[in-house]
């Protein structure tokens, strides 16, 4: 089940919202959310839930002992069995059939190559997990004594497929002390119509153009279409993980929860270091939390570490080189930044640092959509003009004028430029104690969703990227 399906925006939604705040209840409130997010999970993966299950009963047992057994060998015992058992889980059904393959490929033998359905989110919830033995571990937050909660925290269905990684220590009071607010149920309502919108109505309309011609003969690809093609993944990764990013913040208000947030209009930055400062932000958080500021951040092996931490950040979005080969670069220019290339683009005008950053993004795009390293190879030939291919053709013409408006209201979305009149005129709406405030709102909120329920009405394309990572 996805955010954006009808089964999801106007029946399993709905009903959790209407039986949620049926009773003011606590322990039925946290019951109930554990319930739906079960059964939201084992929709997709009806085994694998009993996974997520595994995963959370593991790291319950092991913060409790390390609570227990506090500075001693035994918490050591319980953080290191969490670390490892769960890191062994992802590797067993992420990576294995990678690591099987490029071994029989380097060391010519022919082992079986072990084939595994990637549980879907199973990349997020282990994060959140050991997040949180670390956390106990370091004495920044109690352990949770009541199963049912902790299993609420690692199984929201708001945020549990595709994030944000949302860290226990951010939520654990709102577990046992969520308040009923008319404000943000508001707010959250609002927060999720944006992001559907961004979704449906951005980012699969441009998905059909990235299949259309980044999945089509690289032969008969003109230079043109290739550029468009790959303008328009950039959108589509970008609205596809914000929106959805937006929906989970904006249930979480629905609900009493308060998400940190995961995008801070990236394509608006000048450097590779900020653009990684705004995008996928819980991410970047972790990886410095809990591996780059241990292995000595800054102030011992810098460009060690740097280049650790984004390794591991391009093999956390799967197993496949071009991941790999995308971490590794944006590392390389972030430690080009950091030794001389910062203060060129400072010295530079805005604009000029901003063009640079733009088109350093947009080629790591080529490299996160082609797995395939030769195809990638052809298509990189053809951008920069050094194949016979066509440089423009009547296809590509005509699907410009086709989305013109569409794309012109795409990039405006990229950029904080309509916020500065929105924003301040939702605060004031949201904020009003008049009516009519209230009901622009709504008014607003049922356009969102009724044009982006109109687009789904027919349509087959409809995934979210992020679900495989």
């Amino acid at each position: 089940m996805v955010f954006s399906s009808l089964i999801f925006l106007y029946l399993f939604l709905p009903s959790c919202i209407l039986l949620y705040y049926a009773w003011n209840n606590r322990t039925y409130r946290n019951a109930l959310l554990t319930l739906y997010s079960l059964v939201f999970y084992a929709w997709g993966e009806p085994i694998w839930v009993t996974l997520l299950i595994f995963s959370a009963s593991l790291d319950y047992a092991n913060a409790m002992l390390i609570e227990k057994y506090r500075n001693t060998v035994w918490a050591k015992v319980g953080l290191w069995l969490s670390v490892a058992l769960n890191l062994g889980l992802l590797f067993l059904f992420k990576y294995s059939g990678f690591i099987y393959e490029n071994v029989n490929l380097l060391l010519g033998t022919h082992f079986s190559i072990p084939e595994f359905a990637l549980p879907i989110g199973i990349s997020f919830y282990t994060f959140q997990t050991i997040s949180y033995v670390l956390d106990v571990y370091r004495n920044e937050v109690p352990a949770q004594r009541n199963y049912l909660n902790f299993l609420l925290f690692v199984s929201l269905f708001h945020q549990l497929v595709a994030g944000p990684i949302v860290r226990y220590v951010h939520i654990a009071d709102e577990i046992d002390n969520r308040k009923f607010n008319l404000a943000d149920i508001a707010g959250g309502v609002h927060r999720f119509c944006i992001g559907l919108f961004k979704k449906v109505c951005i980012a699969n309309v441009a998905g059909e153009l990235v299949v259309k011609y980044l999945d089509s003969d690289l032969s008969n690809l003109s230079v043109a279409g290739g550029w468009f093609g790959l303008l328009m993944f950039t959108l589509q990764i970008y609205f596809d993980f914000s929106g959805y990013s937006d929906m989970a913040i904006g249930m979480g208000r629905m609900f009493g929860f308060h998400y940190h947030e995961n995008f801070d209009y990236p394509y608006i930055a000048k450097s590779s270091t900020e653009f990684w400062r705004r995008w996928h932000i819980s991410l970047g958080t972790f990886f410095r939390d809990y591996v780059y500021i241990p292995l000595g951040g800054k102030m011992h092996k810098p460009y060690r570490n740097l280049f650790i931490v984004w390794f591991l950040t391009g093999f956390w979005h799967g197993a496949s080189w071009n991941f790999i080969l995308w971490g590794l670069y944006f590392g390389v220019l972030i430690a080009l930044e950091r030794l001389f290339l910062k203060k060129i683009l400072e010295a530079l005008p805005r604009a000029v640092a901003h063009l640079y950053l733009l088109f350093a993004v947009v080629m790591g795009w080529a490299l996160f959509y082609f797995a395939d390293l030769q195809r990638l190879g052809t298509f990189m030939s053809i951008l920069f003009g050094a194949t016979n291919n066509q440089g423009w053709n009547l296809d590509i013409a005509l699907t410009l004028k086709e989305n013109m408006f569409w794309l012109m209201l795409a990039l405006l979305l990229c950029t904080p430029i309509y916020l500065l009149a929105y924003k301040k005129l939702y605060q004031r709406l949201e904020q009003s104690s008049l009516s009519g405030g209230q009901l622009i709102l709504t008014f607003v909120n049922i356009l969102l969703l009724l044009g982006s329920t109109a687009m789904l009405v027919g349509k087959s394309y409809n995934p979210f990227l992020y679900f495989r990572f």
